[in-house]
C-alpha cells in the first residue's frame, strides 16, 4: 500500500506523469488494430500450389517459404523477406479466382520499387503472378500482394511463395531461362 501512495505522491507533484501514462495507456488501447496474419484454405489455390512447387522443384529451385493467407479486396498484405545478393529468387503469388484485379509490388530497403507486375482475371494464367529476382544487395525485401474482387471483399485466399535457385544449378540455368 505504500508503495501505491508512493506513487500517487510522485504522480501529483509532476503533473506530466500523469499525462505520459495516459499517453501510454491509449497507445497500448489503441494498438490493438494491427494486420495479423491469418491462414486460408481454398482447394484450387492448394492445387495449383503444389503444381507450381513440382515445375519449379523440377528447374532446380528449393523452397524456401509459403503461406496462405486471408486477405481483404484492395488491401495490400505485406510480406518482408531477406534476400541474399547475387541469389536467383523466384517469388510466386496465387490469388482467389474470383477476383478481377491481382497486383505485386516488390521493394527494396530504401523502399524502391523494384518489381511490379498485374495481371487480369481474363489472362491465361489471370489469378498467378509468378517472377524471378536478383538482389543487388543483401537486405530485407518487402513483398505487397493485392487482388480486388467485386463479390467478397473479405475472406479472400492467397498464396505466397519464395523459392531460391539451388547453388549447382544457379550459373547454368541463369543464361538458358532470360
Amino acid at each position: 500500500m505504500k508503495l501505491f501512495q508512493f506513487y500517487i505522491k510522485t504522480c501529483m507533484k509532476k503533473p506530466y506523469l500523469i499525462i505520459a501514462i495516459l499517453s501510454l495507456l491509449c497507445i497500448t488501447a489503441f494498438s490493438q488494430d494491427v494486420i495479423r496474419l491469418q491462414s486460408c484454405q481454398n482447394d484450387l489455390i492448394g492445387k495449383q500450389a503444389d503444381s507450381l512447387k513440382g515445375l519449379y522443384s523440377k528447374d532446380g529451385f528449393v523452397l524456401l517459404k509459403e503461406a496462405s493467407i486471408s486477405m481483404e479486396s484492395e488491401f495490400e498484405m505485406p510480406v518482408i523477406v531477406p534476400l541474399t545478393q547475387g541469389s536467383w529468387y523466384q517469388f510466386v503469388f496465387i490469388g482467389d479466382y474470383s477476383s478481377r484485379l491481382y497486383e505485386v509490388r516488390m521493394f527494396d530497403w530504401n523502399e524502391k520499387q523494384v518489381v511490379f507486375q498485374q495481371k487480369k482475371w481474363g489472362d491465361v494464367d489471370g489469378n498467378v503472378i509468378s517472377y524471378s529476382y536478383i538482389p543487388k544487395f543483401s537486405e530485407f525485401h518487402m513483398m505487397k500482394p493485392v487482388q480486388v474482387n467485386k463479390q467478397k471483399k473479405k475472406n479472400l485466399c492467397g498464396y505466397v511463395m519464395l523459392f531460391k535457385k539451388t547453388a549447382i544449378d544457379a550459373n547454368s540455368s541463369v543464361v538458358s531461362q532470360r
